[in-house]
């Protein structure tokens, strides 16, 4: 029981939720953006905080007074699913609609005209249902099995949704194909249809040539 409890326990530490973290620098009121794929549902939990350049320090520092906008787009409907602005810290979370490619913009701002500090973002995604979970409570706290399986439920059902998701590309592309091959064959038979009308005429037209010429 003991061998089958480790194997448990190893297994839920590997299928964590999807996190990723980055850092990246960029000048006030200029967009940076990324692109993600999601499938339908998906959870998506983000957290970022900025620091700004300060010349008498030297070195980036937090500045209360900036302003961060973050928009969250589904491309291909062109639909919004986030649009905030707020503080130099804090957090945002949404569930995609639609599966497809999804638009992360993040822009800094401040009230201050004409600025051109640089800003360093740290900015870290959870992507999966483990996202939106709740903060366990005490009690469960103590059983810490219970977190975990919980966990690997959340996991199996994020595997279960981009395996979809998946399919629904595969068949897309399959659709996609055969159309372009029928399309393909159609034509090549408009062409040799096109070659036989033609061979038939010309050698009618020889053929009248050489009646009227006499030489037939």
């Amino acid at each position: 029981m003991r061998p089958l409890l480790f194997a448990v326990v190893a297994m839920l530490a590997c299928l964590a939720a999807t996190a990723q973290g980055l850092h990246f620098y960029l000048e006030n009121g200029k967009e940076k953006c990324f692109f993600e794929e999601l499938p339908k549902d998906t959870v998506v939990m983000g957290t970022y905080r900025s620091e700004e350049w300060s010349d008498a320090n030297q070195q980036y520092i937090e500045n209360l007074a900036l302003n961060i906008a973050i928009k969250v787009t589904h491309v291909e409907s062109g639909v919004d699913v986030v649009s905030k602005k707020g503080a130099s810290f804090g957090k945002f979370s949404f569930s995609a609609a639609d599966s497809g490619q999804h638009k992360l913009c993040v822009t800094p701002s401040t009230a201050t005209w004409f600025s051109f500090a640089k800003t360093r973002m740290h900015l870290d995604l959870v992507i999966g249902d483990n996202a939106s979970a709740e903060e366990p409570k005490p009690e469960d706290k103590a059983n810490d099995m219970v977190v975990r399986v919980r966990d690997l439920i959340h996991r199996v059902a994020d595997i279960r949704r981009e395996q979809q998701y998946q399919r629904e590309l595969e068949a897309d592309f399959r659709d996609t194909s055969e159309l372009i091959n029928s399309r393909v064959v159609t034509w090549t038979i408009v062409q040799l249809c096109a070659l036989g009308l033609t061979c038939f005429w010309q050698l009618r037209h020889l053929r009248t040539f050489f009646t009227a010429k006499k030489l037939v």
